[in-house]
């Protein structure tokens, strides 16, 4: 291009910033049937158990995904989601490092938080309980379902510990893969394991039109549950 042509030349359009969306005006308008006492079932996890099949059902994105949060015995919390690996009548399971951020803080204080945000079915569930430790023949039955790959990632991941960089990650998987080629056995690692969250009160939220949601939680009393409505 000739100096003259330079000159003369238009510049390209500078393109429109992208808007940035106001979170005040954004609303959902919920539809749906009430969520009434008589229809639960006597136990939070076999409503949950019930829920959780309709949320699969509905073709939700990994409907196993929770929040979990934790707290330290200051209080400070802190959350991230995970994936709920199995629930029976005694609670809720996942699998984690127990070096992690979330295993350290459950060691010191056993008190979490569970969190199924279902979105697009417009429900949530809400449970408080108390973690513990799985037995180590469940964690290594389990870890010996999980797919090659991530059997390695278990060892080369010292989770939530600072690393200089990811080159360092992909090094030490790749030092894992070779030692542990496809097809042959990967022993769970001793730091890694998995907790059961034993329910002290579970909550089912259900979405409905100008906010007057259906909140249905069960309190353990002893032995026994008892349910309650809550305000939305």
């Amino acid at each position: 291009m000739t100096d003259s042509a330079a000159q003369n030349a238009v510049p390209d359009p500078v393109p429109d910033p992208v808007p940035v969306p106001d979170p005040a005006v954004m609303r959902e308008r919920y539809r749906s049937t009430p969520l009434l006492e008589e229809e639960l079932a006597a136990a939070p996890m076999d409503q949950f158990a019930r829920w959780f099949g309709q949320a699969v059902a509905a073709g939700l994105s990994e409907p196993n995904a929770m929040v979990v949060s934790t707290a330290t015995p200051e209080g400070r919390p802190s959350s991230r989601t995970v994936l709920l690996k199995r629930h029976d009548a005694e609670g809720f399971v996942f699998y984690t490092n127990y070096g992690s951020r979330k295993g350290r803080e459950i060691a010191a204080n056993p008190r979490v938080a569970l969190l199924f945000p279902w979105h697009p079915i417009a429900r949530q569930v809400v449970v408080t309980g108390t973690a513990a430790r799985v037995g180590r023949d469940e964690t290594v039955a389990y870890f010996r379902s999980r797919p090659h790959g991530s059997r390695l990632g278990a060892w080369a991941s010292e989770q939530s510990s600072v690393i200089g960089s990811r080159q360092e990650l992909i090094e030490r998987y790749e030092e894992l893969a070779a030692r542990y080629p496809e097809g042959e056995p990967v022993p769970a690692p001793p730091e890694w394991g998995g907790f059961r969250v034993v329910p002290e009160t579970v909550e089912f939220w259900q979405g409905h039109e100008n906010r007057l949601h259906d909140r249905l939680r069960y309190v353990r009393e002893g032995g026994k549950w008892r349910i309650e409505r809550l305000a939305p």
